[in-house]
């Protein structure tokens, strides 16, 4: 019988101690074999972990909160999206009467490392006046809780009446408002 393998196959011994210490069943039938390559092995495998570990938070540090994209560093006493864009509840639209988050005119927020935000926002028309107050506005709802923070302007997607929250259309019906007059998105 040809022997497939020059390395033999751990016996049941080895591999149980080694299994006991590292929880890949795979990496410890590899050390088993070879036990001298184990410390590259560990360390290649604690490596990719970590790669994972950072690719998994990542993923659960940017999300989609009803149509706003969050990017935040989520640790103990660290402020985080979600934080800042309840506070922006608090700043009004001075025209429209209503929050600027249930407007819609809020694209994105983001928390980097430094407790720093960044909010991608757009104003209802491109000719709005109000880009002053409201940024005025965002600032003093956000000392305190954010160490700076910039407002990145955009109209790239152009607002429409579509982007309003079902509250903030309850807000501007309760204040008159016919939404139906209002502009709607292009097809």
């Amino acid at each position: 019988m040809a022997a497939n393998n020059l390395v033999p196959q751990p016996s049941g011994s080895i591999l149980d101690a080694v299994s006991r210490v590292f929880d890949d069943s795979q990496l410890a039938q590899q050390i088993a074999q070879n036990p001298s390559s184990a410390g590259m092995l560990e360390e290649s495998y604690k490596k990719a972990q970590v790669k994972e570990a950072s690719q998994m938070t990542e993923a659960q540090n940017t999300e989609e909160f009803k149509g706003v994209t969050l990017t935040f560093i989520d640790e103990i006493g660290r402020v985080t999206a979600k934080d800042v864009k309840e506070a922006l509840h608090q700043v009004t639209d001075p025209e429209l009467g209503v929050d600027v988050v249930d407007l819609g005119l809020v694209y994105g927020i983001e928390i980097d490392e430094l407790g720093r935000a960044i909010l991608t926002m757009t104003l209802t028309t491109p000719a709005c006046p109000l880009t002053d107050l409201i940024e005025d506005e965002c600032a003093a709802v956000l000392a305190g809780l954010v160490e700076e923070f910039r407002v990145d302007w955009t109209w790239t997607p152009a607002w429409n009446v579509d982007m309003i929250t079902e509250e903030g259309a309850a807000q501007l019906a309760a204040l008159g408002f016919n939404l139906n007059n209002l502009p709607r998105a292009y097809a």
